[in-house]
């Protein structure tokens, strides 16, 4: 089970790669990392403790799939809370105020990977004030609250579920 855990995480990781592809869909990649975890999450749930390589393997793996699975589900969320159809060939951000999301995205869900795995979740909580105070500023035009609060949570929620599945693959 553990290495059906690894392999579904492995595609967790790797299914944002599908935006590359000629005609992306940002829903089906989303979907294939959503499938992928939860796949994870039930092999994971049944397998032993990691040993060995695969402790290794299961970290890589799970701060892979947490940093890259993220992004085609905030663009999910912001579709879905702008009540449009995935009819678009290419993935864009929302329309909005919040520039650089993409990339603080990445580092947000990195920072919370890492206090999650380090076992100090409370580090969350300094991750979010943090980034809370940066974009305090920006925060007062139109729809950027929205934008902020749907990106963030999407965020951090993908982060946590996929480290939830490295933590039951560790322990």
């Amino acid at each position: 089970m553990t290495v059906v855990a690894l392999l579904c995480l492995a595609v967790a990781a790797a299914a944002p790669a599908l935006m590359l592809l000629p005609r992306p869909r940002v829903r089906t990649s989303a979907l294939v990392s959503l499938v992928a975890l939860a796949v994870a999450a039930l092999a994971a749930a049944a397998a032993p403790p990691a040993q060995g390589v695969a402790v290794v393997v299961a970290l890589v793996f799970t701060a892979l799939a947490a940093i890259t699975g993220g992004g085609p589900t905030v663009l999910v969320a912001f579709r879905i809370a702008r009540r449009q159809p995935d009819a678009g060939p290419a993935p864009s951000p929302p329309p909005g105020p919040l520039r650089g999301g993409r990339v603080i995205g990445v580092l947000e869900r990195a920072a919370v990977t890492a206090s999650i795995l380090a076992g100090w979740p409370e580090g969350i909580a300094i991750i979010m004030a943090v980034k809370g105070l940066a974009r305090y500023p920006e925060l007062r035009e139109p729809q950027a609250s929205e934008q902020f609060i749907i990106g963030t949570a999407t965020s951090v929620l993908w982060a946590v579920a996929a480290c939830g599945v490295g933590r039951a693959l560790l322990t």
